[in-house]
């Protein structure tokens, strides 16, 4: 049996921002694409004193799941971190049922913490969700993690959305914590916010994606 044999000089392997190669079916065999599983940056913000973070653009039927990073976010107060959504309207109070609980850790090695916090879970509830445990306000402390939200255009399914967070608590205390919950409304969520429950985001990167 003879072996087929390519020429490496007829390979088109370029490539492209954002791109990954696959195959196809003309002479040279490669091509530029997405694939599935990779993330397309679609916006980015950085906050300076803001009282909320908004991304209400490019939340559609494009993708399956948004992926929000929050970056070295830093409170102008002792405050938890938080979130809502927008389903359609003007207002960012779409109904929501969650659960939360966190572990801490303190500098001083006096305590450690693992609970399911029940006054930081919502059921059916449209004020802000918390997504932090108590962060502190220190130069060197911030809070960090990412939020998952799931086909957040589908109108036939509850939006389910996961968060997880790391940060320093006021204590100080290193913290971990894991919400969860969904959007129970049958419209679309067309909007995320970001804000503190009290007072500012002095400063912090926020990034959103989509999931091919």
């Amino acid at each position: 049996m003879a072996l087929s044999k390519v020429d490496y000089n007829s390979l088109n392997v370029t490539p492209a921002a954002s791109k990954a190669l696959k195959w196809n079916s003309t002479p040279n065999g490669f091509e530029t694409g997405d694939i599935g599983g990779d993330l397309v940056l679609l916006e980015t913000q950085t906050a300076s004193s803001d009282s909320t973070i908004t991304f209400d653009s490019s939340i559609d039927s494009t993708y399956k799941e948004y992926i929000f990073k929050f970056i070295d976010v830093h409170p102008s107060a002792n405050a938890y971190f938080s979130m809502n959504g927008r389903d359609g309207g003007s207002s960012y109070d779409a109904i929501k049922t969650t659960t939360f609980f966190n572990a801490q850790h303190f500098e001083d090695d006096t305590s450690t913490v693992l609970e399911y916090d029940a006054s930081r879970d919502l059921a059916q509830g449209t004020g802000i969700q918390h997504s932090s445990t108590y962060a502190g306000t220190g130069n060197d402390e911030s809070i960090n993690g990412e939020m998952h939200l799931f086909d957040p255009s589908s109108t036939t399914f509850v939006k389910h959305f996961i968060i997880r967070t790391c940060g320093v608590t006021n204590n100080p205390a290193a913290f971990d914590s894991y919400i969860s919950g969904y959007f129970n409304v049958t419209a679309a969520i067309d909007g995320v916010q970001f804000s503190m429950s009290s007072g500012n985001i002095d400063a912090g990167t926020f990034k959103m994606y989509g999931v091919t």
